[in-house]
């Protein structure tokens, strides 16, 4: 199933996270899909573990803007569009709170994971992201 399909019904019996593959990985995302779930993310967490990940949803594509105000762990983010297909990857300074803009207003997810997880996993641009069954 790609990417573009996923709703509510796809995370792993009701607990907020789904099944990714993309480039050679697999990984659980954690679901943020309401306001307050996209505003807080990763903040305030001291780990992540290497397999995890959290996956933004966005109801329609827009231009993102993601900081790492109270986020301690290093992180890479990927700013994919409604297709599934990572458009722009960027690594996530700790405490940074400048924001990185995309570059296009076609963003309709954004993932997030360890720094480092999308190079050593072969995910660049124009990868794609799938979620597993």
């Amino acid at each position: 199933m790609s990417l573009p399909a996923l709703d509510a019904s796809e995370s792993v019996a009701g607990t907020g996270t789904v099944k990714l593959g993309l480039g050679s990985g697999r990984l659980t995302a954690e679901l943020a899909s309401t306001p307050l779930q996209a505003a807080t993310g990763l903040a305030f967490r001291t780990s992540l573990p290497w397999d995890r990940a959290m996956l933004f949803v966005y109801s329609a594509p827009h231009r993102a803007s993601f900081y790492m105000k109270n986020t301690s762990i290093p992180l890479s983010g990927a700013y994919i569009d409604s297709n599934g297909t990572v458009l722009e990857i960027h690594d996530l300074n700790p405490g940074n709170e400048t924001p990185v803009v995309s570059r296009t207003n076609n963003v309709q997810f954004v993932l997030e994971v360890n720094w480092g997880w999308f190079r050593i996993n072969d995910v660049t641009t124009g990868s794609r992201v799938f979620v597993e069954r």
